[in-house]
């Protein structure tokens, strides 16, 4: 059985891989974009990140330009200012679709899950959050969620491995 973590993607400097050395962690899977009212959500992502990420956790970016043009950059200029303006440092993938026929495959598992509401299907907006517990189990979290919201943290501590 192919799951999330077999499917190929390539990193942001283009890479190939996949989200293979990530599995048995808890990861926030988050499609991305530098141009965006939630940009600012970097800065959250950033801080679960040097939070939780020596306790098996890391959020993982994927750029994508689907959500009015938001993210027309090219890769150099994605890491530029993401390193630049937030000081991401959790790992970014390939500029990918998250909707429509020519969605990434990992966002078609994704997208199967229902959110809080029952509601699955297309992502809404850039900054949709994805959970995923060292077990595959997954949780959505819609964009609007701030990446500290007390909800989204607590779903975090209670699925880090070990926890």
């Amino acid at each position: 059985m192919t799951t999330i973590f077999d499917i190929p993607i390539d990193t942001l400097q283009g890479e190939p891989g996949s989200l293979a050395p990530y599995q048995g962690e808890a990861l926030l899977l988050v499609n991305v974009a530098s141009k965006c009212g939630l940009t600012p959500q970097y800065t959250g992502l950033e801080r679960l990140q040097a939070r939780y990420g020596d306790q098996g956790f890391s959020v993982l970016g994927f750029p994508c330009n689907q959500f009015g043009g938001q993210e027309p950059g090219t890769v150099e200029e994605i890491a530029e200012f993401c390193s630049a303006t937030y000081g991401v440092t959790f790992p970014m993938f390939e500029k990918i679709e998250v909707n429509g026929e020519a969605r990434h495959p990992i966002y078609q598992e994704l997208t199967a899950v229902a959110d809080a509401t029952g509601e699955a299907g297309d992502v809404k907006w850039n900054f949709e959050k994805f959970l995923v517990a060292p077990d595959g189990a997954v949780t959505r979290f819609r964009p609007m969620v701030d990446p500290e919201a007390p909800e989204l943290v607590a779903a975090i501590e209670a699925v880090l491995p070990g926890a």
